[in-house]
């Protein structure tokens, strides 16, 4: 059974833009992730060996964050969907989805979204 999990609303407090005042302190970012796996042997047993850690999702997406310092969310959606792939073998496809509240003044965030396919 193929199924689709995922996080809504991580906070990552890191250091992320091009302007010295964004390099300057760390600021939030709101981070919603879709992964799609056979969930079915996890379901059956209700064992978290057997699921999709979520917790370690999480870290994996800060971790990133906050140690690669990112200019831009493109840089880091890029990276982080490429990661995921790699780290987490059971995932079929992931699409994340970063949103950066104090990128512009007069709007609710700036976002980037990108989704991979294992091949």
């Amino acid at each position: 059974m193929i199924g689709t999990v995922g996080l809504n609303d991580l906070r990552i407090d890191c250091i992320i833009g091009i302007y010295p005042h964004e390099r300057a302190a760390e600021q939030p970012l709101f981070v919603d992730v879709e992964v799609e796996y056979d969930f079915a042997s996890a379901a059956r047993s209700s064992n978290i060996e057997d699921a999709l850690d979520y917790d370690e999702l999480a870290r994996e997406l800060t971790r990133l964050a906050v140690q690669r310092q990112y200019k831009l969310l493109e840089s880091f959606v890029d990276e982080a969907t490429t990661h995921c792939l790699q780290h987490f073998a059971a995932i079929n496809r992931i699409r994340l989805t970063v949103r950066k509240p104090q990128a512009v003044e007069n709007a609710a965030a700036a976002f980037a979204v990108a989704e991979r396919i294992r091949t």
